[in-house]
């Protein structure tokens, strides 16, 4: 899942011109995104940068900072796209707000984030598209002592955050056993640390969260349940996260991304057959977790590069996501294009061949 920093609020997309300049100016485009006196430094080294997304020999992306991104970061830290001839520039962005939004504006290439946060852009007529996957499954629903069934969640205060897939599950975990989102009381947090430490001290009743810290507080917090991990609300393998690129992307630098998209599946095999190495290399670096953390998460939440069988899974969760009141209409198929992951695949099947986790 990707892990979330600072005000998790979700900017007023209504308010932003997606359709203008591919390089609005970083005034015009702060209106519309909570501005920040300073940058966080979510993970790896970056920078904010203004002016056109596209570079020469070089596509800017936001990420989050969950094990969803671990292909992403290994990418990055290896740039393996650079044999290619681009690079892969990390922009990091102070909330989550402006993550998704950056990519809605032109400031960067590519993003990955929570599938939820693309059908907001998308549904405000911002030029994206899905084109690859991200993480899966890991995302979990746990409860402080005595808190054991659905029924008793009602009038109990749940840490989340706004417009995101850890905002969605608890909506359907509470729509499938037939309690309304209105009988709880809902928190948005900071950040995970942030949620977490409320969830310890008793601030907050419920919390919807990712590995390694779900599996973490129910083992810390004497009494703790977890409600659910997800697959039995959308089956094994539900998809979290997805790699979201700029329309025009794909039509003028398709080797670009694709050089991005083959690094992901390099970077998936790397993780995938040596485990323990790609996490020493990625803990401290881009994750602020212990060792033992890592390991947890990365066999919970595997990042998969392709999500094609996850397209009926991504559009369906489009009628919680109305429901909520996030979007006006749900996405066409045209959403997702799978094309350039499909020209990777069919380039390398080799290393295709050789990935544990495919599509199915």
């Amino acid at each position: 899942m990707c892990e979330r920093i600072g005000c998790t609020h979700f900017p007023n997309l209504s308010s932003m011109n997606f359709a203008g300049a591919v390089a609005p100016s970083r005034r015009g485009f702060l209106k519309g995104v909570a501005a920040a006196s300073t940058i966080t430094m979510a993970a790896g080294p970056g920078m904010l940068v203004g002016g056109p997304a596209h570079a020469a020999a070089g596509l800017k992306s936001t990420h989050g900072t969950g094990f969803c991104n671990l292909n992403l970061f290994l990418a990055h830290s290896r740039q393996y796209a650079k044999a290619s001839g681009t690079e892969l520039i990390f922009v990091n962005t102070p909330t989550s707000a402006e993550m998704v939004t950056f990519l809605g504006m032109g400031q960067v290439d590519i993003g990955l984030m929570p599938y939820t946060s693309f059908m907001a852009l998308h549904d405000k007529g911002a030029p994206v598209k899905i084109v690859a996957g991200g993480g899966v499954e890991g995302c979990a629903i746990v409860a402080r002592p005595g808190l054991d069934t659905p029924e008793k969640l009602k009038g109990k205060t749940l840490g989340t955050f706004q417009m995101d897939t850890l905002e969605v599950m608890p909506y359907d975990y509470l729509k499938k056993h037939k309690i309304a989102f209105k009988d709880v009381k809902v928190r948005y947090m900071g950040n995970t640390p942030e949620a977490v430490e409320a969830f310890k001290a008793g601030a907050i009743d419920w919390i919807c969260t990712i590995e390694p810290y779900a599996s973490a507080l129910v083992a810390d917090v004497k009494g703790a349940v977890m409600l659910t991990n997800g697959v039995d609300l959308y089956g094994k393998g539900y998809t979290d996260c997805v790699l979201a690129a700029r329309s025009s992307l794909i039509k003028d630098n398709p080797a670009g991304l694709k050089a991005i998209i083959k690094s992901m599946m390099q970077a998936q095999y790397d993780a995938e057959t040596q485990t323990e190495a790609v996490l020493k290399e990625l803990v401290g670096k881009y994750y602020k977790t212990s060792m033992e953390n890592a390991k947890i998460a990365q066999g919970k939440q595997p990042a998969i590069v392709d999500a094609r069988s996850q397209t009926d899974f991504i559009l369906q969760r489009t009628d919680s996501v109305m429901e909520m009141g996030y979007i006006k209409k749900k996405p066409g198929r045209d959403a997702i294009d799978w094309t350039m992951l499909e020209a990777v695949i069919k380039e390398n099947p080799d290393l295709y061949g050789k990935l544990k986790y495919k599509s199915a």
